[in-house]
């Protein structure tokens, strides 16, 4: 491998905000854009300076010097780009979800083992800077014993604009930003789930995927645990401002997100006692070249182009998932949101749908450990 592993970025709306964090972080390259619309493959190329630019998925694949693939593209193609990336022999770093179907999951943690390559799914929800205070005062052992966790993603998306495949999207199979914070706190994967479906969506959303649901409301059975978790999505027809929350109760300290942007977090630390606390960042987390990028803000680089990053809008967290995926790689090891979690965290939420469409019956979760 080079100094620096060489990665590939295909999709270049979102994933345009990940193309400087690989540009200045110190281990990494970004060695290559991909895009179908030619125009706008070269507008982001001249504003960020790459140099190779290509529109065909499978260029990156024929590439032997590139090192890893990171595909921020539309849902219906998160799994076939990971497999053929995965079997080409790069590391693969994948936006949420990982797959839409039982199947597709499988088949990328398979593929992931055969390649002994890293695969990383790109989950925001445990890199943000609210997650990142959570899990610190649960090292620091300040929560006490778990005893509940709570999961809630609820948007509106009925509006006009959106691209065409969101509209009627069965709400459970865009869960993960709701299941992992839970998932990742509780150290568990989920056995078994029981869901159902309230409300309805209008007729000609429905019909595209066949789910009528405006909101799928879940409850989760860990494998090994005592604990129980409840997961909220909503994605249609329903009024609320946006919300990607986790709620955490232990037996010392408790944790509820705000109600509303901008109210604070609450913690309660008694049985009256409880204060809206800041939530600090976790720049310092980071190489300090991408440091700056867990922020809103507009930056020059070397060329003299000058760019808008939005990393604040999750949380602050793609730098710390951009620089997790590069240590995995570079260290040779399983990234921390490896195929067999990412699955186990994907596969919650299409079982979930499966359960709602079934009037709640209980559906056991494949299990995904590969090692």
């Amino acid at each position: 491998m080079a100094d620096k592993i060489r990665v590939g970025i295909v999709g270049l709306g979102f994933g345009e905000e990940f193309i400087p964090l690989y540009q200045k972080h110190p281990d990494a390259e970004c060695y290559v854009i991909c895009q179908r619309n030619k125009e706008s493959l070269n507008q982001v190329g001249d504003r960020f300076g790459v140099e190779r630019r290509v529109t065909r998925f499978e260029d990156l694949l024929e590439m032997d010097e590139l090192d890893a693939i990171h595909v921020v593209t539309g849902i219906a193609d998160h799994a076939w780009m990971s497999l053929k990336s995965l079997e080409a022999g790069k590391h693969t770093a994948c936006t949420v979800p990982m797959a839409i179907t039982v199947e597709d999951c499988l088949k990328i943690v398979e593929a992931r083992r055969k390649s002994g390559k890293v695969y990383m799914m790109m989950e925001t929800a445990v890199y943000t800077r609210e997650f990142l205070y959570v899990k610190e005062l649960q090292q620091k052992s300040k929560l006490g014993k778990l005893q509940f966790l709570r999961g809630s993603h609820q948007q509106n998306m009925s509006l006009p604009g959106w691209p065409s495949y969101w509209y009627g999207f069965p709400p459970m199979h865009y869960a993960t930003h709701a299941v992992s914070p839970l998932l990742a706190l509780a150290g568990r994967d989920v056995e078994s789930v029981v869901c159902f479906g309230s409300g309805t969506i209008r007729e000609e959303y429905a019909k595209m995927y066949n789910s009528p649901f405006a909101i799928e409301t879940a409850l989760l059975k860990l494998k090994d645990s005592d604990l129980a978790c409840e997961v909220t999505r909503s994605l249609f027809d329903t009024i609320r401002q946006y919300r990607e929350s986790f709620d955490v109760y232990g037996t010392e300290m408790s944790f509820e997100w705000e109600q509303t942007i901008g109210d604070k977090p609450v913690v309660y630390t008694g049985l009256e006692d409880a204060e809206r606390v800041e939530i600090p960042d976790y720049a310092h987390y980071l190489p300090e070249d991408i440091r700056r990028y867990t922020t809103h803000g507009v930056y020059d680089d070397e060329h003299g182009h000058t760019s808008f990053i939005q990393g604040a809008g999750h949380g602050g967290s793609h730098p710390h998932m951009a620089h997790e995926f590069i240590r995995a790689v570079r260290e040779n090891r399983k990234s921390y949101v490896d195929a067999d979690r990412a699955g186990n965290w994907t596969l919650t939420g299409i079982c979930a749908h499966e359960s709602a469409m079934k009037g709640g019956l209980r559906v056991e979760v494949p299990g995904t450990s590969i090692d």
